[in-house]
């Protein structure tokens, strides 16, 4: 396992992490909880010291198993989590007021919740899971995590951006009132590389690549006749043309193996921590062997430059 520096938190953390939205349980299908803590303890066996979780996975169970898996085990990963907004709404509206989404009151109750769930006092980064940019010169939000760093509850100060929306973190981390980001980052969405990234560099800020797989289309395994059941979060994601769509374009990606990499899910994955920003990437895994074959990546390195450089013209724009 490779490891990286989070920005200027001290944090070493491999650079392929646990991602945990898929175990909670509630928005990817039914998941089997010994699967999944067979699955931690692999991953963990493997190198990854790092996993990001958040209060809304399973209505707090992805936490709990991890707390089950920590008190099983007496490992002790770093950790994130996350605070949702009081509204529910994802992603967050330009215009909502910011008392209305993150009250102090709310950040702390969220925290203190999430730290009896994973059977911790701590956790090392602690983020807000929707962000807009009208948030971030307001003082609410800030006082209530800096006092949470005071009282040794969090270590450091994160922000979960919009999907498709990472240009709305600039300010605040021009500001410097976040320690570190997660935003979507994969083949088809590139757009953090254009002013996000250089700007990370630049203060120091730590970056978490999420949905490095584009919900899975990245994996190769999907279809023009793919269905999900009602309850999964791809039904909603892969809705409409989407799907044909974006089948074609992983189709057009297909030259990438074997001549670049073992697997469609390695490129991903390469792709994603090719860029000197990123400091950890967290694919969704539910399995020993994906764990096993998504850390195995790490190993493999950046793709060459001229492998990148063609993977320009794959970008895809687009809008929640």
């Amino acid at each position: 396992m490779q490891f990286r520096k989070m920005g200027k938190t001290g944090l070493e953390v491999s650079a392929i992490g646990f991602g945990t939205w898929a175990v909670g349980g509630n928005m990817w299908g039914p998941q089997d909880d010994k699967a999944t803590l067979e699955t931690f303890s692999r991953a963990w066996d493997l190198g990854c010291n790092f996993f990001d979780t958040a209060a809304v996975y399973g209505d707090g169970h992805s936490e709990e198993l991890l707390g089950r898996f920590m008190k099983a085990t007496r490992h002790r990963p770093i950790l994130a989590t996350k605070i949702p907004p009081l509204t529910y709404e994802w992603p967050a509206r330009e215009g909502t007021k910011l008392r209305d989404a993150f009250p102090k009151s709310h950040i702390a109750a969220q925290t203190e919740a999430s730290l009896k769930r994973l059977k911790v006092d701590h956790v090392e980064i602690q983020q807000l899971h929707v962000w807009t940019n009208g948030w971030a010169a307001e003082d609410e939000w800030y006082e209530a995590m800096l006092r949470l760093k005071e009282q040794g509850k969090i270590g450091f100060i994160g922000i979960s951006l919009n999907s498709f929306d990472p240009d709305s973190g600039l300010e605040v981390a021009r500001l410097g009132r976040v320690d570190v980001f997660q935003v979507v980052h994969n083949i088809f969405e590139q757009a953090p590389e254009d002013n996000l990234y250089p700007l990370c560099l630049e203060k120091g800020i730590g970056v978490i690549d999420r949905v490095p797989f584009d919900e899975s289309s990245l994996t190769g395994k999907l279809s023009k006749t793919t269905q999900f059941p009602p309850d999964d979060f791809r039904a909603r994601y892969f809705k409409g043309a989407r799907l044909s769509e974006t089948v074609d374009r992983v189709e057009a990606l297909k030259w990438l193996v074997p001549a670049h990499a073992a697997s469609m899910p390695e490129a991903a994955l390469r792709f994603c921590l090719s860029h000197e920003a990123v400091s950890t990437v967290i694919p969704g895994m539910r399995s020993v062997q994906q764990a096993e074959q998504n850390l195995a990546a790490a190993d493999k390195g950046p793709l060459p430059k001229e492998t990148l450089a063609r993977l320009r013209s794959h970008r895809w724009d687009r809008r929640p």
